[in-house]
């Protein structure tokens, strides 16, 4: 099996050395201890309960059968993430010198789906923010959640950790810590100013009283006063997705898409595209060019005499 700690000093090693995000360390932590809960059985159906399920005995047969049992039911993106926090793990264990060699490097990661991006129309986007009651401080909040998803393409991680001090609401900028702890700056629309500036002004009575908020407060709180989850996120834009007659696949994530499928229809480029997202490589962002060009030839289509 997979040794607890051996698991656990591989997770500080990514919180720690590689600074990756704490959502991505959770599913890494998962998928480890899910792959050697499925060791610990195959060894005990294979051997007995007197077995020895070390890690010198994981090879790329193991790993293949763990792979194998997934498919049905994990998407193809996910069974790809499992692979590689396997390989992950056995290459920090190999770099340690706790084992002679990665029994993953090898694999092949299965080949994805090539799914388009989820995002609104124009129109679908009014209606959502339609949908909250603005008589009442949390639904001014969720209105501010939706209207700076829209405005800045955060990413729902992003979206949680945002701080009363992330915003300037002068220079209408928003700071943001993304992937790797890299800072960026991104523009914000006027009308998620204003949408932040009512819930704000709304919501006072929820945060500390009689004294002075600290700039490191979070921008977005529950009805306890404490940090919105991404989690509770998720569930504020579904509601309203619902109750508009959208489809319940709205996601923080689908706000994402929308945004940068929305700026390029308006005709920004690809790298300020790219910037704004936070996006390391430009392919990354290219994909949201696909939808652009499928509503662009299902325009050419209908309109020009000589399509048909």
């Amino acid at each position: 099996m997979l040794r607890h700690d051996l698991i656990d000093q591989f997770i500080k090693y990514l919180r720690n050395q590689k600074r990756y995000s704490e959502h991505t360390i959770r599913n890494y932590k998962i998928d480890l201890r899910q792959f050697s809960e499925f060791v610990v059985l195959r060894e005990e159906r294979s051997e007995g309960e007197n077995f020895d399920a070390g890690i010198e005995r994981i090879d790329a047969h193991v790993i293949r059968a763990y792979l194998g049992s997934l498919y049905g039911q994990f998407r193809r993106s996910t069974i790809a993430r499992k692979l590689s926090a396997v390989r992950s793990f056995f290459l920090f264990l190999e770099r340690k010198g706790l084992t002679q060699w990665n029994p993953a490097a090898d694999i092949a990661t299965p080949k994805l789906e090539k799914n388009m991006p989820t995002y609104l129309l124009v129109d679908e986007v009014f209606r959502l923010f339609e949908r909250p009651d603005t008589e009442k401080p949390l639904a001014l909040r969720d209105l501010a959640i939706m209207e700076v998803l829209y405005s800045c393409g955060f990413r729902v991680s992003e979206l949680e950790a945002l701080t009363l001090s992330s915003i300037d609401f002068d220079e209408r900028l928003a700071r943001v810590i993304g992937k790797g702890d890299k800072e960026r700056i991104v523009p914000i629309g006027r009308q998620a100013i204003k949408a932040v500036k009512k819930y704000l002004e709304a919501t006072q009575f929820l945060r500390r009283k009689n004294v002075d908020i600290p700039q490191s407060e979070p921008l977005f709180i529950n009805f306890r006063g404490k940090r919105l989850s991404g989690r509770s996120i998720g569930r504020i834009i579904k509601k309203y997705a619902i109750e508009s007659g959208l489809t319940a696949d709205v996601s923080p994530h689908s706000m994402r898409h929308t945004f940068a499928t929305h700026l390029l229809d308006g005709g920004a480029d690809l790298r300020s595209v790219q910037e704004l997202l936070g996006h390391e490589s430009l392919s990354t962002t290219q994909k949201y060019t696909h939808v652009s060009l499928d509503r662009l030839m299902e325009v050419y289509d209908k309109a020009h005499p000589r399509s048909r």
